[in-house]
Formats: structure tokens, C-alpha cells, sequence
């Protein structure tokens, strides 16, 4: 399966078809960060290196932009700076450590210096090892959700900052900035592409 029939297949993610004005803010300052003079407000260096690394190989360049190139790294970083509590900020750093220890076990390097192959790799073994998230009705987790561990929630926030990037939005997913008539049923076959809101 292809990047882009795995992103229409998981659409949008919980709670990222209602952000919060705060967290527009935040796109926004992404849009205008220059990568070259970029420092990160939350990650060290070497963590923004390992973030960057694994968002790279979750969503790399193809003939749509990859994830770097909407600054998904850059966005997740202004999150967990502005949005995480003292204790989430510390599991995200020790959960990253976590990661690095693991692929150095798995493969003898952090996992920004491991080769494509065994990026790919250790995440084949990240995916089948991470927690799944429960079905959720309008918004709200259906049963008691279970740990779904550093790599999965990243994924799931690499795939929410890329959906929902300016420009994935207008120029990958289908996009009417101003919308037409209202037409309850219509095939599904005809709608295309997930819309962007």
C-alpha cells in the first residue's frame, strides 16, 4: 500500500478535525520557521536529530512532500513545549532515550545514524510491538485505553501534523476554500480524495 492510500485510509486523527485556536498559532509559526536557524523550543538537539530521523522514514519525500518538508517535526516540538505538563515533557525525553537504546541494542546505533534498511527495519519491529488504539466514538476512546507506547504515539502525531499542514491540506488532499452546495448523498466514489478542512 502506498503513503498516500495509508493516509486516506487513516484520515484524520482524533481531535484534529477540532483545533483549538491556539494550536493554528502554532502552524502558523511552523509555516514561518526557517530550518537552517532553527532551534527547537522543547527537544535537545540530538532528540530534534532522532524526532526528524524517525518522521523522515515514517513519512519521507515521494512525489508528495514528506514530513520534513512540512516542518511535522518542527510543529511537534512547538506542541510538546506549549502543551505538554513537566511530567509529560519528562516521559517524552526519557521515552526517546528509551528509543535510542533500543535501536542501539537492536542495531549498534542511535536510530539517525542506522542505515534506511535498518530504520525500516527496527520499525517493523517498533509497529508490531507498540499498543493499538481503541475505536473511539466522536472523539471519545470506546473501553479503557491501554499504553500504546513512544513510537506509535509519535506516528500518530507525525501523521496528524502532516495531514493537517497548509500544505498537504491545498495541495495533496482535496481542498474548496470556498465550498459549493450542500449535497447529503453522494457517492462515495465520486467524493475522491479525504478533504481537507
Amino acid at each position: 500500500m502506498n503513503r498516500r492510500k495509508a493516509l486516506k485510509r487513516t484520515g484524520l486523527l482524533a481531535g484534529a478535525t477540532v483545533m483549538a485556536p491556539s494550536l493554528f498559532s502554532l502552524f502558523q509559526a511552523c509555516k514561518e520557521e526557517k530550518r537552517v536557524d532553527w532551534q527547537p523550543e522543547f527537544f535537545t538537539q540530538d532528540e530534534a536529530v532522532t524526532i526528524a530521523s524517525l518522521l523522515d522514514t515514517i513519512l519521507p519525500r515521494t512525489q508528495t512532500p514528506g514530513a520534513l518538508d512540512v516542518k511535522a517535526d518542527i510543529f511537534i516540538d512547538k506542541v510538546i513545549a506549549h502543551t505538554y505538563d513537566e511530567e509529560g515533557q519528562k516521559s517524552m525525553r526519557a521515552d526517546i532515550a528509551t528509543f535510542n537504546q533500543q535501536s542501539n541494542k537492536a542495531y549498534g546505533s542511535n536510530f539517525a545514524d542506522l542505515n534506511n534498511e535498518n530504520k525500516i527495519a527496527f520499525l517493523k519491529e517498533q509497529e508490531a510491538n507498540s499498543g493499538k488504539f481503541n475505536p473511539g466514538i466522536w472523539g471519545t476512546t470506546v473501553g479503557d485505553q491501554q499504553p500504546i507506547g513512544f513510537y506509535r504515539s509519535m506516528k500518530s502525531m507525525a501523521i496528524w501534523a502532516y495531514t493537517t499542514s497548509e500544505e498537504i491540506g491545498e495541495n495533496v488532499l482535496s481542498y474548496d476554500p470556498v465550498p459549493g452546495v450542500y449535497e447529503p448523498c453522494k457517492p462515495l466514489s465520486e467524493v475522491g480524495n479525504k478533504w481537507s478542512l
